[in-house]
């Protein structure tokens, strides 16, 4: 524990210059007097540390002391730094070892491209949730991770789409953050399949191993198994009309629906209409789906949606105490 606490004191002092007692003592959460024993330590060790006095003073090394690390280019370093995602690195009770991991990386490079990185993480956030919705928080998201690390059979209890519970016996391959959602992709006893980690009811790891298929992988195993559910979810198409604004706020049907309008839509009409073919997954999902989107949007096929859009629509102006038939009333 010391040693790791040297090491960041160290660390801290290479990639910040003048640090006071109290600013070295806040940022390891540890009392000024811990620091004060510490920095005695470092001093003892060899490392060239020093102390001004005074008010402006502070602990700083020798310039010039630290570790270089070769081979790293100024792109490689910037994109180190714009690519972590410490949200996720937190609900995997990872997000103190990326941090120290950033630090040790800030110092170990040159000058020059420690400014770039650190210009990086300034400039640029990495903000992967969608908006309106929450990071979901899986009760057992850290017992599943841990049971992938290790490579360990985990037994489950897991609630289908449907509501069904089943127990299941996996061989965790990887974990994937899907927007919020995390999801497990195992070996079950016939084949391998993704698990949505909120659905699961209980986990207990257990101490059997499993050897990891050598030719697995978890990206591309990943892409072919959300073109499948695509395909599974979205059985059925409607044909709409999309005004001006409804384009514009496309991007709240997702990116299924995204997709769809920047491969099918028509060439706007003389008020800035577009006619888009879009997935849908039934009649009583589109309607809520592409009810939201009020008269900017017709559903123009199938025959079904269509009325059921209008009956919406009329409900809606009853509620209102408006007339169908006499809307400006």
């Amino acid at each position: 524990m010391r040693a790791s606490r040297l090491l960041s004191t160290l660390l801290l002092l290479q990639t910040r210059g003048r640090m006071t007692a109290r600013e070295i003592a806040d940022e390891l959460e540890v009392s000024i007097r811990t620091v004060y024993r510490d920095v005695e330590a470092l001093s003892a060790a060899g490392v060239p540390v020093y102390a001004d006095r005074g008010p402006a003073g502070g602990y700083q090394l020798v310039d010039g002391y630290r570790t270089r690390l070769t081979g790293l280019t100024g792109d490689e370093a910037e994109a180190l730094f714009l690519g972590g995602s410490p949200g996720a690195a937190d609900e995997l009770g990872l997000g103190t070892v990326l941090a120290a991991a950033q630090l040790k990386l800030l110092a170990a490079l040159p000058p020059e491209l420690r400014s770039r990185a650190t210009r990086i993480r300034e400039r640029f956030h990495l903000d992967a949730p969608g908006w309106f919705r929450d990071p979901e928080a899986p009760e057992f998201l850290d017992v599943v991770a841990g049971a992938v690390w290790e490579q360990r059979r985990v037994l489950i209890k897991y609630t289908k789409w449907d509501k069904t519970p089943v127990e299941r016996l996996l061989e965790p391959l990887g974990l994937v953050l899907k927007g919020v959602a995390w999801y497990v992709v195992a070996r079950g006893r016939s084949r391998v399949n993704a698990y949505r980690v909120s659905r699961i009811l209980s986990a207990v790891v257990l101490d059997e191993r499993f050897e990891r298929p050598s030719d697995f992988d978890l990206s591309v195993y990943w892409q072919q198994w959300a073109r499948r559910l695509e395909r599974t979810l979205y059985r059925a198409e409607a044909v709409v009309r999309l005004s001006p604004r409804a384009v514009e706020l496309w991007f709240l049907s997702g990116p299924v629906a995204g997709r769809a309008l920047r491969e099918t839509a028509s060439e706007p009409d003389e008020q800035g209409w577009v006619r888009v073919t879009v997935p849908i997954e039934s009649i009583e999902h589109a309607v809520v789906d592409l009810g939201r989107y009020g008269p900017s949007l017709e559903v123009l096929e199938p025959p079904e949606l269509r009325e059921r859009m209008r009956a919406a629509a009329v409900e809606s102006l009853q509620l209102y105490g408006v007339s169908a038939a006499t809307p400006n009333a």
